[in-house]
């Protein structure tokens, strides 16, 4: 049985290092838990590092770490990484046939109630935990990146979890500071992802088609309703669009114009020349910035967003 509210998570395991797994465990860190890094590729040592190096500045600054940087080991093997871990964080790549044998490695030596939340941005839980001893403790824990500044994580369940297991997960991330969501039902991609992909369709498809260029169509987004949605979502936004009325309005006297539009959206094929026609938009709309400029400007544009969040 997955353990309850009642049986505190202190030690996490962190299994699979990349940009995902290595801002988890700093994370984790920030938060107090004891740490197990564990990655079979011999630089992961050294980036897990120097992500913890990198952000803890920001961690501190913004008060989100609550402890010392130093409670962490590195293992890079996973079946000895989870020795004596009340929780354990999967980031292995995102393939079925690298997952699948992992998980049942981790499955054959785990007690029972330890949970094992995969990273997966995409892949269903139910596959992954398929054919184990121990299904029902194995869920979907996906952070959105960098999970070590943005509290998103998309809780899935699938066909074998417990309520248990759920519900302890769920209360593991509210407890670290984090804002988890339960998707009901298993889909690939999960929700956000989902969200994100369907307006990305249409942003590659206006570019594809000429009606504006890559630079524009993002200054549409990140200059427009992307302040809003930084706020609240799209039902509360266009709950407000309906004035007095709020949604039943909008439905009433805006709906069927969002239909017309509904129906006119494009469905792009993500061919050579579309590809490099984005990628040129994005070279010229990002110019020389190397994607760590990038990074880190947008890292500390998310900070300012997320104190102003909690000003609100």
């Amino acid at each position: 049985m997955p353990r309850t509210i009642d049986s505190p998570i202190r030690r996490v395991a962190v299994i699979g290092a990349g940009t995902i797994g290595a801002s988890w465990a700093a994370y984790f860190l920030a938060k107090g838990l004891e740490v197990t890094v564990s990655d079979p590729l011999p630089a992961a040592r050294d980036l897990t590092t120097r992500m913890i190096e990198t952000v803890w500045p920001t961690l501190t600054g913004t008060g989100v770490a609550t402890a010392a940087p130093g409670a962490w080991r590195f293992e890079p093997d996973p079946v000895k990484a989870v020795a004596g871990a009340d929780f354990v964080q999967e980031n292995g790549p995102e393939r079925y046939e690298v997952k699948q044998p992992l998980f049942k490695a981790l499955d054959a030596v785990l007690p029972p109630e330890t949970i094992i939340a995969s990273s997966s941005s995409g892949l269903l839980i139910s596959r992954l935990a398929e054919g184990l001893k121990q299904p029902e403790r194995c869920i979907i824990g996906h952070p959105f990146n960098p999970p070590h500044l943005i509290p998103l994580v998309e809780v899935v369940g699938g066909a074998y979890a417990s309520e248990a297991a759920i519900e302890a997960a769920m209360n593991f991330y509210r407890a670290i500071g984090k804002r988890p969501i339960r998707i009901n039902k298993e889909v690939p991609g999960h929700v956000a992802n989902r969200l994100q992909a369907a307006l990305w369709r249409e942003a590659v498809h206006l570019v594809a088609e000429g009606v504006a260029s890559v630079a524009d169509v993002d200054a549409a987004i990140s200059e427009g309703p992307g302040l809003r949605w930084a706020l609240m979502g799209p039902h509360a936004t266009f709950h407000l669009g309906g004035g007095e009325g709020g949604m039943k309005h909008f439905f009433a006297h805006i709906g069927p114009a969002v239909e017309s539009w509904w129906a006119d959206l494009g469905a792009p094929s993500l061919s050579p020349q579309i590809a490099e026609k984005i990628t040129a938009g994005v070279r010229e709309e990002t110019g020389e910035q190397s994607i760590a400029e990038l990074a880190a400007k947008r890292d500390a544009a998310l900070v300012r967003l997320l104190r102003a969040k909690q000003d609100q």
